[in-house]
């Protein structure tokens, strides 16, 4: 098989990979692409976590196993070696005695890192590693920074006028108009959130807007929602509090009465910091989170450069004074136009 041909086939397998989603996490997204004789005759990908693998998928959508012996995997991540949720993949190879495993990149989680590789090896399979390995870590930046860096990847977001401002003042806010972009950027936001496992803000944005924080706008699961809430502030019978859907609120120390049952609060005292609330959000495995705000939380976690993306709107109206935005020094990789908004996306890498 030349490298071309290595390309075209991973290209393919990372295609299907990204099928897989938020709903594999804090599993990687995989994806699996079986060739013979320069044709694919199986593919397959991670579907939902702690159900079969990407190699297991595309090993059952081939009707005739006795071909698999003269054939070749494509595999985005290196197959896993130890018994989890699911047995090793690795021995599943080996079983099938695939006469070659083409990989995009190793896995760096703990229990596998190099391990599958080598029994592969040892088993007298071709491994080649390396293949779009790029595309492949870009695919699961998640997964990589959660296990590299030891927390969450965090991406935030938020809307800036023309002049700058992230909201008005208080006094404000019952005059003109407080919405910054127009209502088709909705739709793009609940999209993202559907993306991520978790979403993250202040008491006041839950005290000033009492969003629901849902994807109520499009198909998909809604995020597992926090918030900081320091003293307690944020009115009990907000949307977040009520609604039923899952919310855990960080506080110093626990004064809220009444709250439902759906409602997880963790004191965390003096140790209230961006650290610690990212670690207990690591702890849960919630591999990725989106914050939306407010303004004091975006800018801590700039200043802290605990952030990895940023999304940026920036609407057409004026406020002339009010709540000054967020400022970050990076310049965005990409910028675009969605309805009479501009969005401005940046990297922290």
């Amino acid at each position: 098989m030349n490298e071309v041909n290595d390309i075209s086939f991973m290209r393919r397998a990372l295609q299907l990979a990204a099928l897989g989603g938020v709903d594999v996490a804090p599993n990687p997204m995989v994806g699996a692409v079986i060739v013979q004789n320069g044709h694919v005759i199986g593919e397959g990908y991670h579907h939902k976590y702690g159900e079969a693998h990407a190699e297991v998928h595309a090993i059952d959508s081939v009707s005739d196993k006795s071909v698999l012996s003269q054939s070749t995997i494509y595999v985005t991540l290196e197959p896993c070696a130890h018994f989890g949720k699911t047995p090793p993949c690795a021995d599943l190879l080996i079983h099938h005695q695939f006469k070659r495993v083409v990989i995009a990149c190793v896995d760096i989680f703990s229990e596998v890192a190099g391990r599958g590789i080598e029994r592969l090896k040892n088993s007298g399979v071709e491994v080649v590693v390396g293949v779009l390995e790029e595309e492949a870590r870009t695919l699961n930046k998640r997964f990589f920074c959660f296990h590299e860096k030891k927390r969450p990847f965090i991406i935030l977001k938020w809307a800036q006028t023309l002049d700058g401002f992230f909201d008005r003042l208080p006094q404000d806010r019952n005059t003109g108009v407080n919405w910054i972009t127009k209502p088709e950027t909705k739709l793009l936001t609940h999209q993202w959130r559907s993306e991520e496992q978790a979403i993250l803000v202040g008491w006041k944005t839950i005290e000033n807007d009492n969003s629901s924080l849902t994807v109520r706008e499009v198909d998909g699961k809604s995020p597992h929602r926090y918030v900081l809430d320091p003293n307690c502030s944020s009115n009990p019978k907000s949307k977040v509090y009520t609604d039923g859907n899952p919310t855990t609120v960080f506080v110093r120390k626990n004064s809220f009465i009444g709250l439902s049952a759906h409602v997880e609060v963790i004191a965390l005292d003096a140790e209230l910091n961006s650290s610690s609330v990212l670690k207990e959000i690591q702890s849960k495995n919630h591999i990725s989170i989106f914050v939306e705000g407010g303004k004091y939380t975006l800018q801590q976690l700039i200043d802290e450069n605990l952030w990895d993306e940023a999304r940026m709107y920036v609407g057409e109206v004026m406020f002339e004074r009010g709540i000054d935005a967020p400022r970050l020094t990076n310049e965005p990789f990409l910028q675009k136009t969605i309805g009479k908004d501009q969005l401005f996306i940046y990297s922290n890498s």
